[in-house]
């Protein structure tokens, strides 16, 4: 378990603003501006909420009703984990020790997570999905039969809902636990996920696409007349942001993160990322880049925009809005794997088994 977790919910609640989704910022709203004339977009910020970025085919459009939002945040298994998780045990009643409070999986109770618990309200729309484009909200990859999904989903919630359940899927989707390599893949230190591996943070919170995930989701951003610095909260990730539209990038130098320049365009700053490390899960190839806008909607709230092109990968290039709101809470320090115990017996546990021959380490040859 990752001890760096927020221990309480930081973030505030995006007011529901009145829609004027074709405005840079909110009516009668001034940007502020730095003490060189750039658009001030520094402090601390948190895209904690329910929304995620590819839409959940319950959903069909890209803005919710308020009933459509009450329905998310009420299905959200985060949000039905708390209560549970707050709820007495009455042992001498013992209703609650038969299992059926524990919901579906998930290796953290309530105590060590962060996700939000509301639907995003962007640019004073509730919405269903951080992707605006293409109209489905969700990832164009190549060779994926979108439609089709959204219609086996549907189809698959009428079914559990003719049953008698909710019609709606409960719990975190299912692991694979060999992702990392084949069996015993995670008993070494080398091949287990960068983020594991304190490396860089998992989820892609430090982006470019900056995600929201289970926990530690706030942002600081500090500008500099020639540099733009911004840190997420998991993992410490920070990029540095050099400003200007001339700058050559590295040929050699790979780069967790990717290989960032920016620019200010009116009220807006703009990033252009390319490069990502090779080993980095993200978003584009080395044929992509990721285009980032950040801007000022009201005095709580930066609009975050971006764009994602890689026509080795997508079939169109992608499109989102995200709500980035005022933290009351800087970020925290990320300790990643002290205290773990539980990672060092992991790895204790596999030496161990090699010893007897009952594991082959990953990485042996033929011959060993």
């Amino acid at each position: 378990m990752k001890m760096g977790t927020r221990f309480a919910s930081v973030a505030l609640t995006a007011l529901a603003f009145a829609a004027a989704p074709a405005m840079a910022q909110e009516a009668g709203y001034t940007p502020p501006k730095t003490t060189w004339g750039a658009p001030d977009l520094q402090g601390f910020w948190t895209n904690s909420s329910i929304t995620n970025l590819e839409r959940d085919a319950a959903y069909e459009n890209l803005v919710l009703t308020p009933e459509e939002a009450a329905r998310m945040e009420g299905n959200d298994y985060y949000n039905n984990r708390t209560r549970e998780d707050a709820k007495r045990i009455d042992v001498d009643k013992a209703e609650l020790l038969d299992g059926t409070d524990l919901l579906s999986g998930g290796g953290y109770n309530a105590f060590w997570v962060d996700p939000g618990t509301k639907v995003a309200v962007v640019k004073g729309e509730l919405r269903s999905s951080w992707i605006v484009e293409p109209a489905h909200g969700r990832i164009p990859r190549l060779g994926r039969d979108v439609e089709a999904e959204i219609e086996a989903r549907r189809a698959a919630e009428q079914r559990a809902a003719e049953l008698g359940g909710s019609g709606t899927a409960i719990g975190p989707g299912g692991v694979n636990r060999q992702a990392g390599g084949g069996y015993g893949s995670y008993d070494g230190p080398e091949t287990r996920p960068i983020g594991e591996r304190c490396l860089i943070g998992f989820g892609n919170t430090g982006g470019p696409m900056m995600n929201n995930v289970l926990y530690n989701n706030v942002k600081q951003i500090v500008q500099a007349p020639d540099h733009v610095m911004i840190m997420a909260e998991m993992v410490n990730d920070a990029r540095i942001i050099p400003l200007t539209k001339d700058r050559k990038r590295p040929e050699v130098i790979e780069q967790w993160l990717g290989d960032s320049i920016g620019w200010y365009e009116g009220d807006k700053l703009v990033v252009e990322t390319r490069n990502l490390h090779p080993d980095q899960r993200g978003y584009i190839s080395d044929e992509g880049y990721v285009i980032e806008k950040f801007s000022r909607w009201n005095e709580d709230q930066i609009l975050y925009e971006f764009e994602v092109v890689d026509p080795t990968m997508y079939s169109q290039p992608w499109k989102g809005e995200m709500a980035w709101n005022r933290s009351i809470e800087p970020p925290h320090e990320y300790a990643c794997h002290e205290g773990n115990y539980s990672f060092a017996g992991i790895l204790a546990g596999a030496r161990e088994l090699e010893r007897q021959g009952r594991l082959v380490p990953i990485n042996a040859d033929e011959e060993g």
